[in-house]
């Protein structure tokens, strides 16, 4: 039994953020601000800033690990040893997205419980039955040794998230727009998706469900990051057009309080072209622009994938964005079983005579299909003949092309994207580089580049986050390094 006097004690209760795309975590705010509700103190830690400090860590009773995408998986696994190892006695959750979806192996091998889908009450009644000496059986949406339950998915009665204790905005990735750097806050209007695509890790663990966090819990939250400093947002929304009105009347508030505040959000393809009528209004009220997950330009893979949207919507979409002034940010997954190396050379064709170099980040040509635990691809697609054994402790499962030869290519121009990340390398440089790699593993030659490249210094560059990494990319060394300790002290 954790004493509750113990438990109410600041530090006492410390939540983990490993990875959250460059932005300020609202995967631990959120919740923070629930416990604070409830009368906790809890402390904050965000390692893709800050240090380990393992005398911090050994005053924890309960250490909450925020896992929403599969990077802060495989490093949370390691944050989750260290504490372990120095703490023992420690309680170990893990929460978010990636935590449900691979229970069964977080379990067995690191955490005390584990919390799916709308997490942040469940957290809440876990650490007050953990004070109160009570069974976990009892308490609802929580996972445990022995016992594993779905996802939680009951509607939360929302807080405005707590980040009093993170790191402060300028610290966490930019905006550059317009040969300058703004600093950027984040929030969520809804969580969770209506839609099914097969590849989507939310499809196995929302099951076509999404919640709406209540307008005014949004705009506070806003408020306190534009005071922070924040001049631009981004709505991290999996779909910001789920709910078109309610996506709507935020940014309409937003405008209206902050005039000089601009906003980027996600939506999908489909989503696009069946709100085209908005599009106008979203650029007059300082939507910079859009990610939409493209993913490829085969007609063959999108079915595969069951997107929703065809290549030639791709090309409506890019229309009717630009129309709007907005800028179209694609995100793609070139490698999956059913593409071919002929796909992958199109890609750079497609990508340079559309002029997207500069709208795409050169991480999106390394993305390769990522098949988790329950991923809803393993019961409605031929993916299985491709399958290799589940990776537990990669927290996939492993599959094989058919041509060899695009496994090696990946491997390849992963390698190419990361060591450009390290340097900050011009995109387009970057692009001429995988787009040679590419044609010599075909054995022909590139083409030769089909406009003059201008040097980065005189380019005016399409608006983007200076976040250069992808929440599907396998973690970089650089990642990585935070865990690699010496004497157990700071990591």
């Amino acid at each position: 039994m954790l004493e509750k006097a113990l438990l109410r004690q600041p530090s006492a209760i410390l939540l983990v953020s490993c990875y959250e795309l460059g932005h300020q975590p609202i995967g631990i705010a959120m919740p923070i601000g629930f416990l604070e509700r409830a009368g906790y103190a809890p402390a904050s830690l965000d390692i893709a800033l800050e240090k380990v400090d393992l005398e911090r860590v050994k005053q924890a009773r309960f250490v909450g690990i925020s896992v929403p995408m599969h990077t802060a998986l495989r490093l949370g696994v390691g944050v989750a040893g260290l504490i372990r190892e120095t703490n023992p006695s420690c309680h170990i959750c893990f929460y978010g997205l990636y935590a449900s979806l691979n229970a069964k192996y977080l379990l067995n091998y690191v955490a005390d419980s584990v919390i799916g889908g709308e997490y942040e009450t469940p957290l809440v009644h876990l650490i007050e039955a953990l004070e109160r000496g009570d069974s976990l059986e009892n308490v609802e949406g929580v996972s445990h040794r022995g016992t594993i339950v779905g996802s939680h998915l009951k509607r939360l009665p929302f807080v405005v998230p707590s980040r009093n204790g993170l790191p402060a905005l300028e610290r966490y990735a930019h905006l550059e727009h317009d040969g300058g750097q703004r600093v950027v806050g984040y929030v969520e209007a809804s969580r969770g998706c209506l839609h099914h695509c097969l590849h989507c890790p939310i499809v196995p663990v929302y099951e076509g469900r999404f919640f709406i966090v209540p307008a005014e819990v949004v705009l506070e939250d806003i408020r306190r990051q534009v005071r922070a400093g924040a001049t631009h947002i981004t709505f991290g929304d999996p779909d910001f057009l789920n709910g078109p009105g309610h996506s709507l009347s935020i940014v309409r508030a937003m405008r209206a309080e902050f005039p000089r505040v601009t906003f980027d959000f996600t939506a999908k393809i489909e989503h696009l072209l069946k709100h085209r009528v908005i599009f106008s209004e979203l650029g007059s009220l300082g939507c910079l622009f859009v990610i939409s997950a493209v993913e490829s330009f085969s007609d063959f893979v999108l079915a595969k994938l069951e997107k929703g949207h065809t290549r030639a919507d791709v090309f409506a979409a890019l229309e009717i964005v630009r129309q709007a002034g907005i800028t179209l940010r694609p995100s793609l997954v070139p490698f999956t079983p059913w593409a071919t190396l002929d796909d992958y050379l199109e890609l750079f064709e497609i990508v340079e005579s559309h002029d997207l170099i500069d709208a795409t980040d050169p991480v999106q040509y390394t993305i390769r299909l990522l098949i988790p635990p329950g991923s809803a691809l393993l019961a409605r697609s031929d993916v299985r003949r491709f399958l290799g054994p589940l990776d537990q402790a990669g927290f996939q499962y492993q599959w094989t092309h058919p041509d060899p030869r695009m496994d090696k290519l990946h491997q390849e121009v992963s390698a190419a994207v990361e060591a450009a990340a390290s340097t900050s390398e011009d995109p387009v440089a970057t692009f001429d580089r995988l787009r040679a790699i590419a044609y010599r593993f075909a054995n022909r030659q590139p083409p030769a580049p089909t406009a003059s490249r201008t040097p980065l210094r005189d380019r005016r560059r399409p608006p983007r986050l200076t976040e250069p990494w992808f929440c599907c990319a396998e973690p970089t060394e650089s990642q990585l390094r935070p865990l690699h300790t010496k004497g157990h002290g700071e990591v």
